[in-house]
C-alpha cells in the first residue's frame, strides 16, 4: 500500500487534501494558535528526547551523531509511532509539521523515513506467505 506523509514548516498553510495535520515539536510554537495552525493534533513524543535535542543545539554532537542517536530512540520506542501511523491509515495522508526555519535539518524528514519503514514492516507482516517456488525444473 501507499503512503502519503508531507512535511511542512507552520507558516505554510493548510491545504484542502494533506490528511491529518499534525505538530511533532517538543515546545509549542510562540505566538501561534492552534486554529491559526489548523492542527489535527499535537504530538510530542515522537520528537527527539529534551536530553538529545539540548545536545545537539549546544553543539555537543554533530548531525549525524544526532541523526543515528534519534533514529535509535525511535527504533527502541516504536509504540510512540503508532498515532502518527493511525492517522495516515486512517486519513490516507499525513502532514508533519514543525516550527523550525530549515525543514530540512529539522528531524522531520527522519521521523517520516521511519514512519513508512514501520508501515511497510506491517504491511509485509500482514500478507499471507508465499507459497515456496517450485525448484522441480531446476534440475532437469
Amino acid at each position: 500500500m501507499s503512503y502519503r506523509i508531507e512535511i511542512k514548516g507552520i507558516a505554510q498553510p493548510a491545504e484542502t487534501n494533506e490528511g491529518a495535520r499534525v505538530l511533532v515539536d517538543r515546545l509549542w510554537p510562540r505566538a501561534r494558535s492552534r486554529e491559526e495552525l489548523a492542527l489535527d493534533d499535537w504530538y510530542r513524543d515522537a520528537s527527539p528526547s529534551p536530553a538529545l535535542r539540548r545536545q545537539y543545539q549546544l553543539g555537543e554532537i554533530s548531525e549525524g551523531v544526532f541523526a543515528a542517536r534519534y533514529r535509535g530512540e525511535l527504533r527502541d520506542h516504536p509504540e510512540r509511532l503508532l498515532p502518527l501511523m493511525r492517522q495516515v491509515r486512517y486519513r490516507g495522508a499525513l502532514t508533519l509539521l514543525t516550527a523550525e526555519r530549515d525543514i530540512d535539518a529539522s528531524p522531520l524528514p527522519l521521523l517520516k523515513e521511519r514512519i513508512l519503514f514501520a508501515l511497510r514492516e506491517e504491511d509485509l507482516a500482514d500478507r499471507e506467505p508465499a507459497s515456496p517456488p517450485c525448484y522441480r525444473h531446476q534440475f532437469d
